[in-house]
């Protein structure tokens, strides 16, 4: 399956990239897994006052923290985030929309 991922960081920048999902368990939990470990690297903050972090928050916390300039300079590292993302989530479409704190599918 391919999937399309989309990162809005404002009505001027918006990136999408198309990758190829690998939909194994052994994949998802490895996405999960560079999600997590960049979530804490990054030094991301919880975006709720409770302090609970779902999986989609740690999403936009590392689009944030990456932030346009670094998916712009670097695309090896804007491949591997739109690759992980696809595999954590295995959706089709993954729009990532910064300024509204929403992740949609």
């Amino acid at each position: 399956m391919r999937s399309i991922v989309t990162i809005i960081f404002n009505e001027r920048q918006q990136l999408e990239y198309t990758v190829d999902v690998d939909s194994s368990p052994e994949a998802q939990a490895r996405a999960v897994q560079w999600l997590e470990d960049t979530w804490t690297r990054l030094e991301c903050e919880p975006l709720r006052h409770s302090g609970k972090v779902l999986i989609l928050d740690k999403v936009l916390g590392v689009a944030d923290s990456l932030g346009y300039s670094t998916f712009v300079q670097h695309e090896d590292h804007a491949q591997e985030f739109a690759q992980q993302i696809a595999n954590a989530l295995g959706r089709p479409a993954v729009n990532i929309d910064l300024p509204g704190l929403t992740v949609g599918f």
